[in-house]
């Protein structure tokens, strides 16, 4: 007899990015979205990084070159990487400089 799956795990990730350094970071696969952004934070390196999106049981993509970075979250890394570019503006200059997805 096969066991029942359990509730579907939860992951945090998130991104974390400084435009003016060009400094990234992010994480994946965390307990807690606190625990996630931490990460992201302490991976861009620069005092000056925000986190731009933090997600869970998702993916997470950053574009740039609009007039300000843009991160939003889809179901996979297509999804959200096409959705930032969408949005970012200037599609022609605009590019991802991050993205991340939880398991």
């Amino acid at each position: 007899m096969a066991a029942k799956p359990g509730p579907p795990k939860r992951v945090y990730g998130a991104i974390a990015y400084h435009r003016d350094s060009a400094s990234v970071g992010y994480s994946y696969d965390f307990a807690s979205s606190r625990d996630a952004k931490k990460e992201a934070l302490k991976q861009c390196g620069n005092a000056k990084c925000e986190v731009l999106i933090a997600f869970r049981n998702a993916c997470g993509a950053v574009a740039e070159g609009g007039k300000k970075p843009v991160a939003l979250s889809g179901a996979t890394r297509q999804e959200a990487e096409t959705k930032s570019l969408r949005r970012c503006g200037n599609v022609k200059a605009c590019r991802i400089v991050a993205w991340a997805c939880t398991k």
